[in-house]
């Protein structure tokens, strides 16, 4: 079962720990996080478990349809103030406990210090059929 797992810049739940925003860290914590990042999907590729991964810009926005010969409508350049995900990977395993096991793992990149994140990381399963409509 294929399960997709994001990073958030914010929106999660309440850090455990305030690492501050990446921005702030020094260019060998970065490395390493990253560092930690590329070593876990490599590990995951050994496995036959990765299917894909990919780090996200803060910047974009929300678009939506506003009528037929009208432009699109986007949120604006508010980045602040609304959820930003970070990142996400695309793990292919097994079951439900696999999936969560393996975001705790990914959840201990470190960050300022070299020291464990622990940051909250969103797990969902792929839809597998469309949901059932019962009346």
């Amino acid at each position: 079962m294929k399960y997709l797992i994001l990073k958030h810049y914010r929106g999660g739940p309440a850090p455990v720990v305030d690492c501050g925003s990446m921005d702030k860290w020094t260019p060998e914590e970065v490395d390493a996080h990253v560092q930690f990042m590329r070593d876990f999907a490599a590990r995951l590729e050994e496995t036959g478990e990765f299917v894909e991964g990919q780090a996200l810009s803060p910047e974009g926005a929300f678009v939506r349809y506003d009528g037929e010969g009208r432009p699109p409508v986007t949120d604006g350049p508010f980045a602040e103030t609304k959820d930003l995900i970070a990142g996400w990977m695309v793990i292919d395993v097994d079951s439900w406990d696999r999936a969560v096991q393996l975001a705790g793992e990914l959840s201990a990149a470190p960050g300022p210090g070299g020291e464990p994140i622990h940051e909250w990381l969103e797990v969902r399963p792929f839809l597998t059929e469309p949901p059932t409509v019962t009346e």
